[in-house]
């Protein structure tokens, strides 16, 4: 049987609330930016949230600037 020992599959950055790099969770999450029903649709765009697994702290980031 396969173990990991351990072993998580997160991410080390800097966090600004502990002020270290510490293990950070990351996902894309797709927000809709319309306020219009009618577009809402096509205006889904892509942000990288990521969370401190040591304080909390969670911030996100719009992926493209088009």
């Amino acid at each position: 049987m396969a173990t990991t020992g351990g072993v998580s599959n997160g991410m080390t950055e800097p966090c600004d609330v502990c002020e270290t790099s510490t293990l950070h969770e990351v996902s894309i999450q797709l927000v809709t930016e319309s306020m219009n029903e009618d577009n809402a649709q096509y205006s889904r765009e892509p942000y990288r949230v990521r969370e401190c697994t040591r304080c909390g702290n969670r911030d996100s980031q719009r992926m493209n600037n088009a």
